[in-house]
């Protein structure tokens, strides 16, 4: 009897956060397993799997589909964050546990108030788990059951991250969004090794979910928590996979262990099949991804949330993406050409610097040529995923992203 009612309170209350109850003037603490809905879709495209939707979180909504920059260490390099607010208009960013937890270290984030305010950010921050950067470093690192040991890249000391300890850092960082820890299997692997690495992956979600009920957010405000689909490029993995990811309830769920080396008609066949299992109603993040034509054509297929380093990286090596190509500023053909980078930009750097000026500066080794070289890439990236989400919503995304996928991807 006490189990059957104790069965119908569960489910009864299983939409709230932990709450205490008195029944009979005894008080019960329920912990549940779902979080929160913080998503909506505002429109689907009827030619292509397209959404364009919101996700709340706790320091403002983000529009999706989104391209978040990639701020590893507490800030997208070489940009300040002036200009990823008015230049740019990042509606969220990216920080990394790994590198945030190695330096400055996660007590001095604390003592600020969380990674917001010690950055002075006052938009949402995801950030990775760390899983992709220890993954990276496969010479200094072993996996166990119980975590992964790994040796510091900055002074080779030795650490331990398990997914409890993930979820801790990640509470004292105070991200919005929090991903779960995973192993990224490497590509290519066997079919064998990606088995064993997401059945991993998955235990290691197990725990993290558990640690996750355990404690609370640090400073005040809810953190999502976001598991992460793995299977290398085997389907059968990967549908096994997000089904499992599906099953903890967790407000949005991400995609890892894609564009790591694997054709992109692979990458866009497992984005598919992944997206077909995933629920409708949860945001989907495709991690580390990428060119802005890999961009639309995972838009294409269902996916909301997108991060990667080559609009920054590729920027301070002097390649540009615009509107009409991909310019490499290096070249000598635009020594001499004094138009803007952009003129049509949504960026007033883009339109008010011109490309000979811009090349002077990349090939003389100036700071400024990468800060301007940057700025552009990430506000046309930017403009990019604003411009797909207006085309979602008026019903005119599909022919659109199959004239602009051409047009952006051509060699200027």
């Amino acid at each position: 009897m006490v189990a059957r009612i104790f069965s119908t309170i569960w489910l009864s209350f299983s939409q709230f956060d932990n709450r205490m109850f008195k029944i009979s003037g005894i008080n019960l603490t329920f912990v549940t397993v779902t979080q929160r809905m913080m998503f909506r879709i505002d429109q689907k495209d009827s030619s292509t799997s397209a959404r364009a939707g919101v996700l709340r979180t706790a320091h403002g909504d983000i529009p999706t589909p989104v391209f978040m920059p990639v701020g590893t260490a507490g800030t997208v390099k070489g940009v300040l964050h002036r200009d990823l607010r008015t230049e740019i208009d990042a509606r969220v960013i990216l920080a990394n546990t790994y590198h945030l937890y190695l330096r400055p270290g996660t007590g001095i984030i604390n003592s600020a108030g969380g990674v917001h305010r010690f950055m002075s950010w006052d938009r949402p921050v995801l950030t990775d788990s760390g899983g992709y950067q220890v993954f990276s470093l496969a010479a200094n690192r072993k996996l166990t059951e119980e975590g992964a040991i790994f040796r510091s890249h900055i002074d080779g000391s030795k650490h331990l991250f398990t997914p409890e300890k993930v979820i801790e850092i990640q509470r004292s960082l105070g991200s919005d969004i929090m991903m779960a820890f995973d192993e990224c299997a490497p590509w290519p692997c066997d079919h064998g090794y990606a088995l064993r690495s997401m059945e991993l992956t998955h235990r290691w979600l197990d725990r993290c979910v558990d640690h996750l009920r355990k404690t609370e957010p640090l400073y005040g405000y809810e953190q999502m928590l976001f598991p992460i689909v793995q299977g290398a490029v085997y389907s059968d993995l990967r549908r096994a996979s997000a089904e499992r990811a599906a099953s903890v309830e967790m407000a949005g769920i991400a995609i890892g262990g894609l564009s790591v080396g694997e054709p992109a008609g692979v990458m866009y066949e497992m984005t598919e099949v992944v997206n077909s299992i995933l629920p409708e109603e949860k945001p989907r993040y495709l991690m580390g991804v990428g060119t802005p034509a890999n961009i639309l054509e995972s838009i294409a297929r269902g996916v909301d949330m997108f991060d990667c380093v080559m609009p920054s990286r590729n920027g301070r090596n002097g390649m540009l993406f615009t509107r009409d190509g991909i310019i490499n500023i290096r070249n000598r053909r635009w020594a001499e050409d004094l138009s803007p980078v952009d003129a049509g930009s949504d960026s007033e750097i883009s339109r008010t610097y011109s490309k000979a000026y811009l090349r002077h500066l990349v090939i003389s080794g100036e700071m400024l040529g990468a800060q301007i070289a940057t700025i552009h890439n990430l506000a046309f990236y930017l403009s990019l995923v604003r411009e797909a989400r207006k085309k979602i919503l008026e019903g005119t995304f599909g022919p659109w992203k199959e004239e602009t996928v051409k047009r952006i991807s051509e060699r200027v």
